[in-house]
């Protein structure tokens, strides 16, 4: 578990229009990466190649390598069925299936992919996840009940007991709090930070705070220029982006000067 991660000059791109430029990067297994900057400049584009979920939209490729450990991701003939489930992914808003119970979410990627499981392996994936995501507590006596009336911080923890069910090297999260309230926000930073003990985390976020506080690695992004493809402008250690940035457009940024 807990994978590397290194791109080797990866572009992305919407059919012709190159959204993300020439990205190359080392993510170490074991920590937690945030990646910061401005609407547009390419973070979600990025982080949805890290398990070729970019692809899915119609047109969308990437181009380069992307390394898992030693495995290029984007390999002729890597299933990305199997790459999704070693890198699993966290969305912005929570998204628990709204007819299933909360058992049937957590369970589910063992459904999609056609894997039967006896009712005591079941039973050890749920309680394992649930409490991976800090949530068995709050749910153990209303496994059955709709995961849909969860609050909207217990329904963000339940797709992270989904996404860790089936045991992935990678989670990635494209701004996981973004619409969760303060003490929400709070309990998923706390998650977050127990995760990296056995996954590498990648997140995308808007909240400079949030980054400081999460990430051991944070990771700028900008664009020169409306219609130009979004670039990694400085990728260092957070205390150090934060406090002492290599490039005038991190400083610039970090100081609220622009974006």
């Amino acid at each position: 578990m807990a994978k590397r991660i290194q791109t080797i000059d990866l572009d992305c791109y919407y059919g012709d229009f190159k959204a993300v430029s020439d990205i190359n990067i080392e993510i170490e297994p074991r920590s937690v990466t945030a990646f910061i900057g401005p609407s547009g400049c390419g973070k979600t584009t990025f982080l949805r190649t890290l398990n070729r979920m970019h692809e899915v939209t119609p047109g969308a490729s990437a181009r380069g390598k992307i390394l898992l450990d030693d495995e290029d991701i984007n390999a002729p003939g890597v299933d990305p069925v199997r790459v999704r489930s070693t890198v699993g992914m966290v969305f912005q808003r929570p998204n628990p299936f709204p007819t299933m119970s909360i058992r049937e979410n957590v369970l589910a990627g063992y459904q999609l992919n056609g894997i039967r499981l006896s009712k005591s392996e079941s039973e050890n994936v749920l309680e394992r996840s649930l409490t991976g995501a800090n949530l068995w507590g709050e749910v153990k006596d209303r496994l059955d009940r709709p995961g849909g009336g969860l609050s909207g911080g217990q329904q963000q923890r339940l797709c992270i007991a989904r996404t860790i069910a089936i045991e992935p090297d990678v989670i990635l999260m494209d701004e996981p709090a973004s619409a969760l309230d303060p003490i929400s926000t709070l309990a998923i930073e706390d998650l977050i930070n127990e995760l990296k003990e056995q996954y590498t985390v990648v997140i995308v976020t808007h909240n400079m705070q949030q980054a400081a506080r999460v990430a051991d690695r944070t990771a700028f992004f900008n664009l020169q220029a409306i219609g130009e493809p979004g670039k990694l402008i400085e990728y260092d250690d957070t205390t150090t982006i934060f406090n002492n940035p290599a490039n005038q457009q991190t400083e610039d940024y970090i100081s609220g000067r622009f974006g």
